[in-house]
C-alpha cells in the first residue's frame, strides 16, 4: 500500500499545511488504490475520479492562498448512495426505482462541500438498505476485502468495504438498526452512530442516523464538527454543539460498566466472538472500571413487533407501484415485504408501539450502568451472497439483537475491532454510551484502541 493511505486525517491535513503534501497528490495515491482494489471488492457507484482531481486541485489552490474552506478541505470522502447528492439519481439500491437527479444535497453533502472535502464517490447499498449485505438488485455485489468469498455486511456495504480496502480515510454510511456498526465490526473499521439527531438526515425516519465508518477513532471524530451541523430540513437536529471531537482525554476508573453476551433473540454470539469481547471487558476492567454482567434489553416481541411494523411501512410504500417495477425488487426483500400485506393498521401501530418498549427497556438499563459493551455481530462472517446471515426472508432480522435497541433509545453506539477469528475475519465490540453521552463513546473508544494498538495492518488486492 502506498504509505500516504496509511495517514490519519490530522497527519494529512498537518502535511497540506506545511505544503509538503497537496490534495492533489493525495489523491492521486487513492485514485491508484481504488484502481486497484475496486474491480474486486465493488464498493463504489458514480465514482468520479476526473471530478475527484478537479476538485482536488481547486483545494490544492485553496492550500497554497490559505483560504482553505473547513475542517475537512482537501480529504476525500464517499457517501453511501442513500445520502442524496445534488444532480445524481438515488436509486435507493433497487433496480424497482426510476432514476432521476436530486434536486439537492442532503444535509451530509452539503456540510461536507462547504467544508472542502472530496466527494469521489457514492457507495454501494442493497435494496432500500434493507439488508445487512451487500446483495443489490441494481449495484453489484460489494465483497469483504479481508475475504472475498465473505459478506461486507450492510446496509452501508460498499462504506464498508472501501474503509477496510482504505479507499482514503472516511466513509459516511446510515444506521436504522446497526447499517453503521454491523458492516463496521465485519470489516474492521471503527463506526459511529450517534445520538439521534445529533447527525441532521434527510429524509428522517424512526430510528435513522448516519455516522462515519474510518480505520480509526480519531479520523471518525474528526469529522464530526463538519457532520454536526444543523440543518432545518431534520426536526429531530440537535441544537449547535461547540463540542471538542477530538478531546480524548478520558480516565475509566470508577466506571461501572454492563457486559452484554446475550441480546435475548436471535442468533447466539459465537464462541470466538464471545471470548474477543470478554477479553476486550477484561482490557476496561483492567483499567479500574467496574464490569458488570447485564441480561438484554431486547426480547421477541419487541423484534417481531419491529418487523411487522417495518414490513408495513415498505408494503405502504411499494404498493401502489407499478407491477412490473415491483418484479424488479431483489426476491428476498419482495418476499419479506409481501408479509405487509396481512398486517392490519392496528397491528402496525402495535409494532410500533414495540420501539417505545425498547426505548423503556434501554432506560432501565442505563440507570444502573454508565455505557454498555457488547458483540456488534453475533457471528464472525457469512457468504458475500447471502442476503443476511441467516439468508432466510422469514427471520430477517435476527442478527441485529445487539445493535437495533439503541436506534430506538437514541443513544449513541459504537463499533471498533477487538481481534479476529481463527479464519482471519475482524469481530467487532459494541461501545453504547447514554443518550447524549456522544463524546463519551469515542473517548472509551479511543481508549481501548490505545490499549490494543488498533487494526495495523489492512487488506491488499489480491494480485498484491
Amino acid at each position: 500500500m502506498n504509505d500516504l493511505l496509511k495517514l490519519t486525517i490530522r497527519e494529512i491535513l498537518s502535511l497540506y499545511a506545511a505544503k509538503k503534501l497537496s490534495p492533489s497528490e493525495y489523491w492521486l495515491a487513492v485514485e491508484e488504490r481504488v484502481a486497484a482494489f475496486e474491480p474486486h471488492v465493488q464498493a463504489l457507484y458514480l465514482y468520479d475520479p476526473e471530478s475527484a482531481r478537479t476538485q482536488a486541485a481547486a483545494s490544492t489552490e485553496r492550500w497554497m492562498k490559505d483560504e482553505t474552506l473547513g475542517v475537512l478541505e482537501g480529504i476525500p470522502v464517499t457517501l453511501k448512495e442513500l445520502i442524496a447528492t445534488r444532480g445524481q439519481p438515488v436509486p435507493l439500491g433497487t433496480a424497482a426505482v426510476e432514476l432521476a437527479p436530486a434536486a439537492e444535497d442532503a444535509p451530509i453533502a452539503a456540510r461536507l462541500r462547504e467544508d472542502g472535502a472530496v466527494i469521489f464517490a457514492k457507495t454501494t447499498c442493497p435494496d432500500y438498505g434493507m439488508l445487512s449485505s451487500g446483495l443489490s438488485s441494481f449495484h453489484h455485489l460489494s465483497r469483504n476485502p479481508w475475504d472475498l468469498t465473505q459478506n461486507p455486511g450492510g446496509s452501508s456495504a460498499g462504506a464498508s468495504a472501501a474503509g477496510a480496502a482504505s479507499f482514503g480515510p472516511l466513509h459516511v454510511g446510515t444506521d436504522i438498526g446497526g447499517s453503521v456498526r454491523l458492516p463496521a465490526g465485519w470489516t474492521g473499521l471503527f463506526g459511529f452512530k450517534p445520538s439521534q439527531g445529533r447527525i441532521p438526515i434527510d429524509p428522517y425516519y424512526v430510528g435513522r442516523c448516519a455516522g462515519p465508518m474510518a480505520r480509526t477513532v480519531e479520523d471518525a471524530a474528526f469529522s464530526m464538527a463538519t457532520l454536526s451541523r444543523p440543518d432545518w430540513r431534520d426536526g429531530t437536529a440537535l441544537p449547535p454543539n461547540d463540542f471538542d471531537w477530538l478531546d480524548f482525554d478520558f480516565d475509566v476508573k470508577g466506571m461501572r460498566i454492563g457486559l452484554m453476551l446475550d441480546a435475548g433473540i436471535g442468533l447466539p454470539a459465537e464462541k470466538e466472538v464471545r471470548e474477543a469481547v470478554v477479553a476486550a471487558a477484561r482490557r476496561f476492567e483492567e483499567a479500574g472500571a467496574e464490569i458488570v454482567p447485564v441480561g438484554p434489553v431486547l426480547n421477541r416481541v419487541m423484534l417481531d413487533g419491529l418487523d411487522n411494523f417495518w414490513r408495513a411501512r415498505f408494503w405502504g410504500d411499494i404498493e401502489k407501484m407499478p407491477e412490473e417495477r415491483r418484479a424488479l425488487i431483489l426476491p428476498y426483500i419482495y418476499q419479506w415485504a409481501e408479509g405487509g400485506t396481512y398486517i392490519s393498521g392496528v397491528e402496525a401501530v402495535r409494532g410500533f408501539n414495540q420501539t417505545i418498549e425498547m426505548r423503556k427497556a434501554c432506560g432501565k438499563l442505563f440507570t444502573a450502568v454508565d455505557a454498555v459493551l457488547s458483540p456488534t455481530n453475533p457471528i464472525v462472517s457469512y457468504p458475500a451472497e447471502w442476503a443476511s446471515p441467516t439468508n432466510d426472508p422469514a427471520r430477517p432480522f435476527e442478527h441485529i439483537g445487539f445493535t437495533v435497541p439503541w436506534n430506538m433509545s437514541e443513544q449513541p453506539a459504537a463499533s471498533i475491532n477487538c481481534g479476529f477469528s481463527k479464519s482471519g475475519m475482524p469481530i467487532g465490540l459494541q461501545i453504547v454510551g447514554p443518550r447524549f453521552g456522544d463524546l463519551a463513546v469515542l473517548k472509551l473508544s479511543r481508549a481501548f484502541e490505545r490499549w490494543t494498538g488498533g487494526v495495523t495492518a489492512w487488506p491488499e488486492p489480491p494480485e498484491a
